[in-house]
């Protein structure tokens, strides 16, 4: 299973909080994996792009809330997941029914935190499944994403930073540092999304051989 995209999350009918991702990151893991000969279930939040290879079966969502409870049933029939997602971390407390209308000089939108899914996921976790997380960090970026990686029960964590170029939201680019579970750190050079893609299933793969998972 690997998530994707952005979530948003409703203010009202025409408006929503949501963030920059395009899912390009978590597009290009669905079809590596596909091409590797793995069915994949991707769990999608709001995005144009589109799946190519048949063994890619796609959930559409658009809320945390509706990527939660997908990722939740079909994460037990999976060997794994890639969290790949960029779930909102809070959405608002009450959705107006209409439009919210100009007429006060200011608008507070009260906001409650979303569920998290990869805590859930990792707590429910079982020995023959693995999870791979992400951490998108704008400071101390290995302290955090060690901290993540501990707390949510994954294998390991792919870090990149919004310090470094080509690396954010919205570019065909990426540049990744992968952390695992027994403090190793492997370092990417900057590379197309297609290519970091390969670097991540083939962690995967070698990770698996050898808890012989495979």
């Amino acid at each position: 299973m690997v998530t994707a995209g952005p979530t948003h999350e409703k203010i009202d009918p025409v408006r929503f909080i949501g963030n920059y991702s395009s899912g390009k990151m978590g597009y290009a893991i669905c079809e590596q994996l596909a091409q590797q000969g793995a069915k994949v279930k991707l769990v999608t939040g709001p995005t144009s792009l589109k799946t190519e290879h048949p063994n890619i079966e796609r959930i559409n969502v658009t809320s945390a809330e509706e990527m939660y409870n997908a990722a939740n049933i079909h994460f037990p029939n999976c060997n794994g997941a890639i969290l790949a997602a960029a779930v909102a971390d809070f959405t608002p407390e009450n959705v107006a029914d209409k439009k919210v209308k100009r007429g006060k000089d200011d608008l507070v939108i009260r906001l409650k935190p979303t569920r998290d899914i990869a805590a859930c996921l990792g707590a429910n976790k079982k020995p023959d499944q693995f999870m791979v997380g992400f951490a998108l960090e704008t400071h101390d970026e290995s302290q955090n994403a060690q901290r993540k990686l501990a707390k949510k029960q994954l294998d390991f964590i792919v870090l990149n930073s919004l310090n470094d170029k080509g690396a954010g939201f919205q570019v065909d680019t990426n540049k990744i540092t992968i952390l695992d579970k027994d403090n190793n750190q492997q370092c990417f050079e900057l590379k197309s999304k297609t290519e970091v893609a390969i670097d991540i299933v083939d962690r995967i793969i070698l990770d698996m051989e050898k808890q012989s998972l495979l």
